[in-house]
């Protein structure tokens, strides 16, 4: 394919003679073995092993400062300011090495972010890595052949994943990795790092910097829907919450596990794919994920029998985050199996995920609106001992928005349409908490059992929650639902749980002051909602 038909040169691209663009699934994983980049795995799946970078690398993550973005981008340890010069620099350098390496492969992915039409991203990745083009094609909303007749991308990300910065320390950088936007130029640049979640995080950022301005709420969660694409349900949450697995409903068809926008016409699905976890995977407790691992599959630093090329899920020798891409119509129960475009009405339910390891928040609360922007600013959950290294008892942590590492404007922003949205459409939200009870993660006490967990979500799905009576958290200005059927009435109401009530007392004022010290850093402007949160 000529390079200047795709208008490669114009980004400094000479005379790439070995280019593949949006290859077949067949050939693209034919691409991949062939190179000896991946490996044939159980039931057609592919393998390949990400090297050094096993996961995302925030602290190597940055955006250019310039004119049109320098005033509305959140600054700070998410994004990072670089200077135009740098990544000018860089640029240049990566541009040479594709250049110098003109006798290689290069593969090209067109395609979109965003499946509602009216709202979609024109996307183009650039990679020397047949498989990074694999993953591409699994994540992103692959185009039809008239789609690519005069494709003109909106976005361009440059994979150079084997070009590392030795001038980081001149250029005063983390480290030889680097994770480049600039929003001026349409253009980020990954040089160091085989990690495939870059490219995929990377065009969320993108989203949540365009989307918002239009009045278009980007987020960070699943969502699925009734047979009649009505009554549709939002689930954010942060790993380790559920959000993947109460997403996964025989009787409701998936919209997406991960990200979405809500527009004037709906909801629609950023991705035309999933990227799941595989650590512990077992095909009866995720029979759907375990499924979906097959032909067009790719599986990223998991263990395996070298003969029978069976996959030990329990493997975590490389790393605890394995994980597998696949198109989401690997899903049997996804709008896209069906045919249909992962597009759906409105919101009707919001229900806001957390894992408290403290055994303090009740099991499920509603929110008022104010709540709602509190709860979803604040973003909290508690991560468990085991599930990182050095963590040996529960620790809160809080993630604005439910997804801090991937906003590119102030959680405020985001905050704010949520109200507005959630007023609009008169959506319910409901704080669900499918952590532990009676106690915290490392006192004995027991974690939510799944069953009690989907019978609430059922209660909210099926509307009988709403002709609950509700009383009042004294701490946490939470309204708990008195009687749910089938649920007992110390799962509903924590407190009465715990044998020792002085003791829960004191650890709900411990959780309250850090939802408390939490919220402070986010300023003055966020003052006015302090009184929906924690007393």
């Amino acid at each position: 394919m000529d390079y200047k038909k795709l208008h490669l040169d114009k980004l400094g691209f000479k005379s790439l003679t070995n280019i593949y663009r949006n290859l077949t699934i067949e050939r693209i994983v034919e691409e991949g073995l062939l190179n000896g980049e991946t490996i044939m795995a159980m039931n057609g799946a592919t393998i390949v092993n990400t090297g050094e970078y096993t996961g995302r690398s925030p602290k190597d993550k940055y955006f250019v400062v310039e004119p049109s973005s320098k005033d509305k981008i959140w600054w700070g340890p998410v994004n990072a300011k670089v200077d135009a010069t740098i990544f000018d620099d860089l640029y240049h350098k990566i541009i040479d090495s594709y250049n110098k390496m003109n006798d290689t492969k290069t593969y090209i992915f067109d395609g979109f972010g965003g499946a509602d039409h009216a709202h979609s991203l024109p996307i183009r990745v650039i990679s020397k890595k047949a498989w990074q083009n694999h993953f591409c094609h699994n994540m992103f909303i692959r185009p039809n052949s008239k789609e690519l007749e005069n494709f003109q991308p909106k976005f361009t990300i440059i994979n150079a994943s084997h070009f590392e910065n030795e001038d980081y320390k001149k250029h005063n950088l983390n480290s030889k990795t680097f994770i480049i936007f600039n929003l001026e130029k349409n253009i980020a640049i990954i040089g160091g790092t085989e990690y495939g979640g870059e490219m995929k995080k990377g065009i969320f950022s993108i989203l949540h910097y365009i989307l918002p301005q239009k009045g278009i709420l980007s987020m960070h969660c699943s969502a699925n829907t009734d047979n009649n694409n009505k009554n549709t349900a939002l689930f954010f949450g942060l790993s380790g919450t559920g959000k993947t697995t109460l997403s996964t409903d025989p009787d409701r068809p998936l919209i997406g596990d991960d990200e979405h926008g809500w527009s004037d016409n709906g909801v629609f699905n950023f991705e035309g794919g999933c990227y799941a976890k595989t650590i512990n995977l077992n095909k009866d407790d995720e029979p759907d994920i375990y499924k979906a691992i097959r032909h067009g599959a790719l599986l990223e630093n998991v263990g395996y029998d070298e003969d029978s090329r069976i996959i030990d899920f329990t493997d975590n020798s490389k790393t605890e985050n394995t994980r597998v891409s696949y198109p989401l119509y690997h899903i049997d129960n996804s709008l896209m199996a069906k045919g249909l475009n992962s597009t759906a009405d409105h919101p009707s339910k919001i229900i806001f995920l957390t894992c408290d390891a403290f055994g303090i928040l009740p099991a499920i609360s509603k929110l008022s609106p104010e709540q709602a922007m509190y709860h979803f600013i604040s973003g909290y959950t508690a991560k468990v001992a085991g599930t990182e290294r050095g963590i040996t008892e529960p620790q809160a942590t809080f993630s604005p928005c439910y997804g801090g590492p991937f906003l590119t404007l102030h959680p405020l922003v985001y905050a704010e349409l949520l109200k507005e949205k959630i007023k609009k459409h008169n959506v319910p939200v409901y704080l669900v908490n499918t952590g532990w009870i009676g106690g915290s993660a490392i006192s004995g006490a027991k974690r939510i059992s799944i069953k009690f967990t989907r019978q609430m979500i059922t209660s909210i799905l099926n509307d009988s929650i709403r002709k609950s009576e509700y009383t009042r958290d004294p701490i946490f200005n939470l309204d708990i639902p008195v009687k749910i059927e089938g649920i007992p009435s110390k799962v509903l109401n924590p407190r009465e749980s715990w044998e020792d009530k002085s003791l829960y007392d004191s650890k709900a004022l411990e959780l309250s002051k850090a939802f408390k010290e939490n919220f402070n850093k986010y300023g003055d402007s966020i003052d006015y909602l302090k009184g929906f949160g924690p007393k």
